[in-house]
């Protein structure tokens, strides 16, 4: 009862699977309004020039970024700045 055998047929190799990146947070919470999940970070790789933003209650941060920065840096630096304004 076994199938037909088709000699010489290879199955069609799939490509490797992409390796899945952890995909990390890009909003975050406001320093100043504190709404959660309110911020996002915008990345512009070519002007490289970074952009966070609060939907709530607007306040705004841009920074300098290279092809290595990731959104949470951007906005830790935010965060940072933050920080020394009010010390």
């Amino acid at each position: 009862g076994d199938p037909p055998r088709t000699m010489g047929k290879r199955k069609s190799s799939k490509p490797p699977p992409k390796k899945a990146q952890a995909k990390l947070d890009v909003s975050f919470n406001c320093p100043f309004c504190n709404s959660s999940k309110s911020v996002i970070c915008t990345m512009d790789h070519e002007k490289e020039m970074g952009n966070v933003v609060c939907n709530q209650c607007h306040a705004e941060f841009q920074g300098r970024i290279t092809h290595l920065t990731e959104p949470i840096d951007l906005y830790h630096d935010w965060i940072d700045k933050c920080e020394d304004a009010n010390s």
